[in-house]
């Protein structure tokens, strides 16, 4: 008798969903991790003694009815802020503030941007609608459409339109037909660039872009990006304590250095102890590159599902900043209305589109932004427990950020982004420099050293066209090339359902592996 019915390799909120949903249903299953925290990259971890940062996942992305309510998410502090951010634009406007009450919002949007622009909002999000539809974003336990079903989901001319753009389109073909005006839209034209590209290798005219503000956009309802008290971790610990509850094992600083395979059939996993643990399941919450080519042997494997492996898009541009702070950072000027309340949480500084595309331009030669579009947020305005009393727990999210050739580059490179960003502050927030005790700076790189995450790709697979869609594999590979090895399963945000905190890639296999064992049985 093998050791469990099912092995998890990793502990990320996807790996302990699946592992949380196979447990429910009856089966012996170890999830195995290799850091000493859980979560992933949606995890709150201490990085510094009595400070908690969210290591990369920061914001709850709209989940699906079906999931929210099957694993008890109205028990997790999620909550809308009154503001979601703050976003400062390049030419000394007030800034914009986003807040989470529609009226609010709308009528702040038309007091600072004027009725049109208002409108050419209502367009933009409502023009997201099909090509989210078409993905299947909010889709639960179901394939991807082919590229036939996606096309033929247009309820109209205008949807199919808008489907178009979305694969083979860039984000200011959008904006640029709803929000014309360069210079009046100037600031909710960034925005809506910034949010765009940030899961892509793409500037905001490059094709392809569109489609990731369509799924940036995409709402099930009434439901809008959350918070969640005590950071993006408490939605992983909440699905282990429903994994443990129901059962389910979880050790912790244990690496998994091979998937153990016979005869086209898994057997279980080695462990870099040369323990071996065996099960009829193994499911991989790493992404589909790290999982065939570090865990098995690519040679094994038939050549035309390495050449898909080989095609996944890993460029991660993103740059992250943790800091620690003894003090909040003051803002100047037209922005002194950002030191009001809890304002200064999320803020967001960024250029214009056109910037952006240029910064675009100069990762993919190896130059670091003159000037990088970021964000910064201070969690512990809302929730004080993260960091020590009177002191703060900051963390940036930037782009665009060259890969570069080797380490030494990388490391030049880092300390000059870093350098960039702090400067950037600084100039809305002359004090910010003051405040800062402790910073840790963290190209995609060091997420790839962390996490196991190839690249440092947190999407574990770019959220281009050529990769959504029927594009991205399911549970079992994708639907002209499944997974070539019997019990191996995929359940990370690579899958179908990913990237972003959505969860569906764990439920989705979770759900997939007690399928596959109740036909067995029948």
């Amino acid at each position: 008798m093998a050791d469990y019915d099912a092995i998890v390799i990793g502990a990320g909120h996807n790996g302990l969903t699946a592992a949380a949903v196979m447990a429910r249903g009856g089966l012996r299953v170890l999830c195995l991790e290799k850091n000493h925290f859980i979560g992933g990259m949606s995890s709150t971890t201490e990085l510094i003694l009595g400070y908690r940062f969210e290591l990369a996942g920061s914001v709850q992305f709209p989940l699906p009815n079906e999931i929210y309510e099957d694993l008890g998410f109205d028990s997790c502090p999620i909550y809308e802020p009154e503001v979601q951010s703050a976003s400062i634009g390049s030419a000394g406007e007030p800034p914009i503030l986003l807040y989470s009450d529609p009226e609010k919002l709308l009528a702040h949007l038309g007091e600072v941007l004027g009725l049109d622009a208002l409108m050419g909002m209502a367009e933009v999000a409502a023009w997201a609608e099909a090509p989210a539809r078409a993905i299947g974003r909010f889709d639960v336990r179901k394939p991807p459409k082919s590229l036939d079903e996606m096309w033929a989901c247009a309820t109209n001319e205008s949807e199919r339109e808008a489907i178009r753009t979305a694969m083979f389109g860039s984000v200011m073909d959008v904006v640029d037909r709803f929000l014309p005006d360069r210079e009046k839209h100037a600031q909710i034209r960034s925005m809506l660039s910034f949010l765009a590209v940030n899961s892509t290798y793409l500037g905001p005219y490059t094709p392809g872009s569109a489609l990731c503000l369509a799924f940036a956009l995409a709402s099930p309802g009434d439901a809008t990006m959350s918070k969640v008290k005590g950071g993006i971790g408490a939605m992983s610990d909440h699905v282990r304590l429903l994994f443990e509850h129901n059962g389910g094992e979880l050790r912790r600083h244990v690496k998994v250095v091979k998937i153990v395979s016979f005869g086209g059939r898994v057997e279980g996993v080695a462990l870099s102890d040369g323990e071996v643990v065996t099960a009829p399941v193994v499911v991989s919450n790493l992404d589909p590159t790290a999982t065939f080519t570090q865990l098995l042997d690519r040679d094994e494997l038939p050549e035309g599902f390495v050449r898909r492996i080989d095609a996944i898009d890993h460029r991660a541009a993103y740059f992250q900043m943790h800091f620690a702070l003894d003090g909040l950072p003051e803002f100047s000027g037209p922005y002194e209305v950002l030191n009001e309340g809890e304002l200064r949480r999320n803020v967001t500084l960024f250029g214009t589109a056109e910037q952006l595309q240029l910064d675009y331009e100069g990762c993919v030669r190896g130059r670091v932004p003159q000037s990088p579009s970021f964000n910064l947020q201070i969690p512990t305005l809302d929730d004080p427990d993260m960091a020590p009393s009177g002191k703060h727990a900051a963390s940036s999210f930037a782009f665009y950020f060259p890969i570069g050739a080797t380490h030494l580059e990388q490391t030049r490179l880092r300390d000059e982004m870093a350098e960039r960003i702090v400067a950037k502050v600084a100039e809305f927030a002359p004090n910010f420099p003051e405040v800062i005790e402790r910073q840790f700076n963290y190209p995609a790189y060091t997420y790839e050293l962390m996490f196991g995450c190839t690249g440092g790709d947190f999407t574990h697979g770019l959220l281009q066209p050529e990769s959504m869609g029927p594009f991205r594999p399911g549970p079992r590979g994708w639907p002209d090339n499944e997974v070539p090895i019997e019990g191996l399963y995929l359940c990370g945000a690579g899958c179908h359902g990913g990237p972003g905190v959505t969860f569906i890639p764990g439920y989705n296999c979770g759900y997939a592996v007690l399928d596959s064992a109740d036909s067995a049985r029948s």
